[in-house]
C-alpha cells in the first residue's frame, strides 16, 4: 500500500462499534504496528478512532502485512485484557478467504501440522515442525476454477457454500444496535469490469499469461499460529497465490497475496449473541473469486 491513510479513510474502513470493542477492515500492504525498521503502520492512525474517548483503541490481535480484512481493537485497557483472554483460549470465531495454486482432491478437511521457527533470529519465518508449537487449520472449497488471468476461469460446479464467511454481503448482526451512533456503510464493490481493471493495475501482465487451476478455500484456524494459514496450505501442495514467502510468487512483479480476514465471531458480552463482523472480499481478490465462481456481493451493515 503506497497512499497514506487519512483520518477519514480509517473511519470509512470501520465496520464494527460498541463501548469495548471496534472492528475495521485492514488494508493489505501496511504493517498493523511498526517495526524494527520503522516504517508508516495502521496504528499510526488509530488516533482517528477515539470517537470521544481520551485513548487511541489499541490491537486486540494480528494480520499480517499482505493480509487484509477483519481486524480487532480494544477500546480501553479492561476491553483490550477481555478481547486478549478470548483470543488466547481459543472463543473467537475466524475465517479467512485464500485462492491457492491447485488446490485439494477433497472437498473439506483439517490440517493438523505443528510448526516451528525456521530461524530463531527471524521469528516470523516458520515451517512445519514435529517437535514445534501444535497447530490446526479446518478447510472447506467454496469454488475452484482454471483462470487464465483474464477474469474468466471456467468455474467448476460446486454443491452448497460453507457457512463460514459465506457471500451474504453481512457487515454486522443486529448488535449493531448496540452501537452509540450509526455505523458507516464500506464503499461498494465495483463488480467484474473494476475488479478486472483493478487486477490488471497491481500485477503486470505477460504477453502469455499461463492458465493456474485455483481453488477458492475458507480457511478456519484453531489456533493462532505466525503465518500458519500460508505454511499449512504451501505445505499440502497448494500455497497462497501470491505468497512470496512459503509459495511460488516472484518476490516482484506477481499478484497480491489471495489471502483476506473475511469473518470474525466474538461472544463479548454475557446474555447476548456473538458478535459476527464481515469484511468486503477485497478488489485485488475478486478477479480470482469471479473466475472460481463467486457471484459478488452488495455489501451492507445490518440495521
Amino acid at each position: 500500500m503506497n497512499a497514506k491513510l487519512n483520518p477519514e479513510e480509517m473511519v470509512a474502513r470501520l465496520l464494527y462499534r460498541d463501548g469495548l470493542m471496534l472492528v475495521i477492515d485492514k488494508p493489505a500492504g501496511i504493517a498493523v504496528h511498526r517495526g524494527p525498521k520503522g516504517g508508516e503502520s495502521l496504528e499510526d492512525h488509530f488516533g482517528a478512532l477515539r470517537f470521544g474517548l481520551p485513548r487511541a483503541p489499541a490491537l486486540a490481535h494480528r494480520l499480517d502485512r499482505e493480509t487484509s480484512g477483519c481486524l480487532v481493537l480494544g477500546r480501553h485497557r479492561k476491553a483490550l485484557a477481555t478481547l486478549g483472554r478470548l483470543f488466547k483460549t481459543g472463543a473467537i470465531g475466524k475465517c479467512y478467504w485464500a485462492v491457492v495454486e491447485g488446490g485439494p482432491a477433497e472437498e473439506e478437511g483439517t490440517i493438523d501440522l505443528p510448526l516451528g521457527r525456521r530461524d530463531e533470529s527471524r521469528g516470523w519465518w516458520m515451517k512445519p515442525d514435529p517437535d514445534g508449537q501444535p497447530a490446526v487449520t479446518k478447510w472447506k472449497v467454496m469454488g475452484r476454477a482454471t483462470y487464465a488471468g483474464d477474469g474468466l476461469g471456467r468455474a467448476a460446479p460446486h454443491g452448497s457454500l460453507p457457512p463460514c464467511g459465506g457471500g451474504t454481503g453481512r457487515g454486522v448482526t443486529a448488535n449493531a444496535k448496540y452501537a452509540a451512533t450509526p455505523l458507516p456503510t464500506p464503499p461498494p464493490q465495483g463488480g467484474r469490469e473494476q475488479a478486472r481493471r483493478v487486477a490488471s493495475e497491481s500485477v503486470p501482465r505477460t504477453a502469455a499469461t499461463p492458465t493456474q487451476h485455483l481453488t477458492w478455500l475458507a480457511l478456519e484456524p484453531v489456533t493462532g499460529r505466525t503465518h500458519q494459514l500460508r505454511v499449512h496450505c504451501a505445505a499440502q501442495g497448494w500455497p497462497i497465490v501470491g505468497d512470496t514467502i512459503y509459495g511460488n510468487a516472484p518476490r516482484t512483479g506477481g499478484p497480491p497475496l489471495q489471502l483476506h480476514s473475511r469473518e470474525i465471531i466474538v461472544p463479548l458480552y454475557k446474555n447476548r449473541d456473538p458478535i459476527k463482523v464481515m469484511a468486503p472480499a477485497p478488489l485485488t481478490m475478486q478477479e480470482r473469486l469471479y473466475a472460481c465462481g463467486w457471484q459478488g456481493e452488495v455489501f451492507h451493515l445490518v440495521d
